[in-house]
């Protein structure tokens, strides 16, 4: 079975995120995807399934099965579109989180996604204890976002992942106004056993319209300052978000499972 991997968000090898993509004639069991996701120990790897009209998507980090992803997304697209569907300007993935739409647009990928819900809530000493510092605004959906003043702050946050893992939410995002980028940001997930996912789609669908808001504008320019950074092209559309980047292949391998 071959095995993808792709660096996401970025047009340079060794940054963005790193995905492993499988495509599969059939179904595996959810055992043996789980045990290739943790020999890999990447933040995810993909299992994909073409279908009548598209592809069955599924993605899987160290820890369990997740309903989203968007680096897992574009580096899969990134595989279809240069290997099994090279004649192809769009596909249509069908997933957890329902229908998603991609879109080949010259030498970028184009994902239309559902928005996360900005439920606001307070902030917490929990918070404050596991970032290192208090954010000014926290909001939740599948994954928290704390919100604070100072890019400065993001990049060089330090988090207590012993602490992170009491907070509500699956992963915790956090984000500033940047100087830069209208958005700087960075996303923990210790619960999924990756302490610092590297460039993160599906939380920009809460940080988008979150700053799409607060700024008036609908088109974001987005930057993740982990270690290995990447940024991303956000466009708030209602209820869903677009985001845009570009990915380059790392390896191509075949793996030996049954």
């Amino acid at each position: 079975m071959k095995q993808y991997i792709v660096d996401a968000f970025t047009d340079e090898l060794f940054h963005g995120n790193q995905a492993a993509v499988c495509v599969l004639d059939e179904w595996l069991s959810e055992e043996l995807m789980m045990n290739i996701t943790k020999e890999n120990n990447f933040s995810e790897t993909a299992f994909t399934v073409k279908s009548v009209d598209g592809y069955d998507l599924r993605w899987f980090t160290p820890g369990g099965e997740i309903n989203l992803c968007g680096h897992a997304t574009l580096a899969t697209s990134y595989v279809l579109f240069n290997f099994y569907e090279k004649d192809a300007g769009d596909l249509t993935f069908h997933t957890m989180s329902g229908d998603l739409f991609i879109h080949r647009q010259q030498d970028e990928i184009v994902m239309d996604f559902p928005a996360y819900k900005l439920n606001e809530i307070p902030v917490n000493e929990q918070m404050t204890k596991a970032m290192g510092h208090k954010p000014s605004r926290a909001f939740i959906d599948r994954d928290l976002l704390l919100v604070y003043e100072d890019e400065k702050i993001i990049r060089e946050m330090k988090p207590d992942f012993d602490e992170v893992l009491l907070l509500d939410g699956d992963g915790v995002g956090v984000t500033a106004q940047g100087k830069e980028y209208d958005c700087v940001s960075r996303f923990f997930t210790p619960k999924d056993k990756i302490n610092e996912d590297p460039v993160t789609g599906s939380v920009h669908c809460m940080i988008a319209p979150y700053w799409a808001e607060r700024l008036g504008k609908n088109d974001i320019h987005a930057y993740q300052a982990s270690e290995r950074g990447g940024s991303l092209e956000c466009k708030v559309q209602g209820d869903r978000v677009v985001i845009s980047g570009k990915a380059v292949l790392y390896s191509i391998g075949e793996l030996f499972v049954s």
